[in-house]
Formats: C-alpha cells, sequence, structure tokens
C-alpha cells in the first residue's frame, strides 16, 4: 500500500476517534459501566456502524495513539494489524505511515 494511501485512511480514521473522543467527555460521571454507542473508527470515511463500549473498555483502547475498535471485517491488513477480536468490534494496531498519523494527530499527546 502506498504511503499517500496510508496517511489518507490514517487520517479519516482520525476524524472518527475525535467523534469518539466528544462522545466520550459527554457522558455523567459514574455511567462506567454502561455502554456507550461509539462510531466505528475504520478507514472507510462512509461508515455509520456504531460500536457499544463500557467508559473503561474505551479508555483501555485509547490508551495506545496507534490503537483504535473497528466493526468486524473493517479491518484493513495493508496499514494495521487485529490485536484483539471481540464478537462485535476488533481492536486493530496502525503501522508505517498509518500509526505515524494516529501519534501525530492524538489529542491526548
Amino acid at each position: 500500500m502506498d504511503e499517500d494511501l496510508q496517511r489518507r485512511i490514517g487520517h479519516n480514521e482520525v476524524v472518527f476517534r475525535d467523534v469518539n473522543e466528544g462522545i466520550s467527555r459527554g457522558r455523567w460521571p459514574g455511567e462506567g459501566a454502561v455502554p456507550i454507542a461509539f462510531r466505528c473508527e475504520c478507514g472507510e470515511i462512509g461508515c455509520s456502524q456504531m460500536i457499544e463500549l463500557t467508559a473503561p473498555e474505551y479508555e483501555r483502547i485509547r490508551a495506545s495513539s496507534r490503537r483504535f475498535f473497528v466493526a468486524s471485517a473493517h479491518e484493513i491488513p495493508e496499514a494495521e494489524t487485529v490485536v484483539e477480536s471481540h464478537a462485535d468490534y476488533l481492536i486493530v494496531e496502525k503501522r508505517d505511515v498509518a500509526a505515524r498519523v494516529a501519534e501525530e494527530t492524538d489529542p491526548r499527546s
């Protein structure tokens, strides 16, 4: 996969990560065990699939700038590695150019 395509995929996923950061900030304190509907963070800009995670699950994934959660079968093997599989979603870790984009644009860094 060429670097421009990896960069574009990385930026698309960052958009969804930013949306999810807003969703996470908007929850009420003390609702840690209540599942929240987050946007799939895949590289497909038109994806609107929702994934339910609790606040602790979301924070565990967000602990790494390179990690994103995507709906099953939304992974892009050329730019990321599946590091965990769950019933309704996967956790992927970006590689190469996509990883650099994820790290450079992480609002928590």
